[in-house]
């Protein structure tokens, strides 16, 4: 609690968020810390929170390296989902989204206990990912679900394994609205399944002044844009408003 969370970063205590924010229930059975930008003019405006090297020896050295590894390897995954577009390779590059990205590491413990009530509880509720793409390492416990068309009532879930040594990818919203629903961001959620769950989430999402908005050629005369230009940080902003807001 020392590093309760500010700005986003830090310590995020259990029930605080609800991802789903039609839901009646309580929040999202789940803690979590975060931490961003290392460097460039997000890290100076959003300064991370770090425990003591006392408490925690090396731990920070240790984050530190994983992100910038991690955030390697969501550009040259951002690389090919452009030329998948063809479009140029450093497309995303060229248009500021990976200029001070806002990049974000989530370490999360799911208690994972089931509980009695007649209000269902979640892990974390239904949602999709706000950004380009997320990358996400599990401990190989399930409770992981996804929808695959979020469109049909109601929604069917499926459960998703584990691949030791893999990450999960995840679309986001904005690469939705890029692609005008070409590449559709993924509803997923987190059920309880009895057992305690951890996992390492990254989120790779544009620069805030990026402005977000339909590709052309992913739109025509008899498939016009779906979405309305946005900036990056107005959309993200205004999710996390409505995440905490009925949490």
């Amino acid at each position: 609690m020392a590093l309760l969370r500010r700005d986003l970063l830090g310590y995020t205590p259990l029930y605080a968020e609800k991802l789903d924010p039609s839901l009646s229930s309580i929040g999202d059975s789940k803690e979590s810390f975060y931490f961003g930008s290392l460097e460039g003019v997000l890290a100076q405006r959003y300064p991370n929170q770090w425990p003591s090297e006392g408490i925690l020896p090396s731990w920070r050295q240790t984050m530190e390296t994983y992100y910038k590894n991690v955030l390697s390897v969501g550009r040259k995954l951002l690389g090919l989902i452009a030329l998948a577009l063809d479009l140029d390779e450093d497309f995303f590059e060229k248009v500021g989204a990976l200029n001070d990205p806002t990049a974000v590491v989530r370490l999360l413990r799911y208690p994972g206990e089931v509980i009695s009530s007649d209000v269902e509880t979640y892990g974390a509720s239904a949602h999709s990912d706000y950004g380009m793409v997320t990358l996400l390492l599990t401990d190989g416990v399930p409770g992981l679900q996804v929808c695959r068309d979020k469109s049909k009532q109601p929604h069917i879930w499926e459960d998703v394994p584990g691949i030791k040594g893999a990450f999960i990818v995840n679309i986001g919203d904005m690469m939705e609205r890029w692609t005008n629903g070409l590449f559709r961001s993924t509803l997923h959620r987190v059920m309880p399944v009895g057992k305690e769950r951890y996992s390492v989430v990254f989120f790779l999402d544009p620069n805030p002044d990026c402005n977000v908005k339909c590709l052309e050629s992913c739109c025509s005369e008899t498939c016009p844009p779906r979405f309305p230009p946005i900036l990056a940080g107005d959309y993200i902003k205004e999710r996390f408003r409505l995440t905490y807001a009925t949490s």
